[in-house]
């Protein structure tokens, strides 16, 4: 099935346009379920209630309310947010270039095809000049009534553009407790690093795939069928071994494994 745009707009690099489309990047595989009454197995649907007195709040009555300190809120009415949107446009500004990488990794959020859009030229050229500096760009757009910043870089041949997330959101690792007990001995140091060796390799996304969807997917398929088979969940009552057996037991496996490959 051909990808379908679901946006469109310009790339601007100063007084440079690139016609370009946006594609999602990603095809949402979710596990999800229908929420149904029990005994007639119809959907069940959602409604705001007060939860001081049960009853249902009509549609017309709901408001939007900021809460601002505990129990006191600021109401927006539509007309109101209406005047807070950023104005639309269709440009994709890149406003400055940054080497590749250079964004730390917690900061990239949702991933977007940009294809060409009727200038296949200034789109491939853009594309190559990225890849051959090693460069992306750092872009500010508005799409669907929300102002976005984003990254544009190279890949295959292609434009990749990201949204990122604001500073706000991102928790910095200095905020995350220090961590507590003895540090690791010679020993252990060796034998972590000696793992790490052994598991070496190239990163294929084919070789790592939803287990828990695939399994939730055989077991309705064979559910509808008839012949659901019995789940059994498994206590462990192992008590926790030490960091250099643990160490030593994960290089023994490899060992054997390499052995018998």
């Amino acid at each position: 099935m051909a990808a379908r745009a679901i946006w469109k707009g310009e790339l601007a690099i100063n007084s440079t346009k690139v016609p370009v489309k946006l594609y999602a990047a990603l095809k949402d595989q979710a596990v999800r379920f229908h929420i149904l009454e029990g005994r007639s197995k119809t959907s069940v649907k959602q409604h705001m209630i007060n939860p001081d007195s049960g009853d249902e709040v009509p549609s017309e009555e709901i408001q939007k309310g900021f809460e601002v300190e505990p129990g006191t809120f600021v109401i927006l009415n539509e007309k109101e947010l209406e005047s807070l949107e950023p104005k639309a446009n269709r440009e994709i500004e890149i406003k400055q270039f940054v080497p590749t990488r250079a964004i730390a990794p917690e900061f990239y959020d949702r991933p977007y095809y940009l294809g060409p859009d009727g200038d296949q030229a200034a789109y491939f050229a853009l594309a190559g000049a990225l890849h051959k500096e090693n460069k992306e760009g750092v872009a500010h757009w508005v799409m669907r009534k929300r102002p976005y910043v984003g990254a544009v870089r190279a890949e295959d041949d292609y434009l990749l553009l990201f949204t990122l997330r604001s500073p706000e959101e991102v928790l910095s690792a200095k905020e995350l407790p220090r961590p507590a007990g003895r540090a690791p001995d010679k020993k252990e140091l060796s034998m972590a690093k000696q793992l790490v060796e052994m598991l070496k390799g190239e990163f294929n996304p084919k070789d790592y795939k939803d287990e828990y969807r695939q399994r939730v997917m055989d077991f309705v398929e064979k559910k509808a069928k008839g012949r659901a088979p019995k789940l059994r969940l498994v206590k462990s009552k192992r008590r926790p071994a030490s960091l250099d057996k643990i160490l030593s037991k994960s290089i023994e496996t490899l060992k054997k494994q390499k052995r018998a490959a």
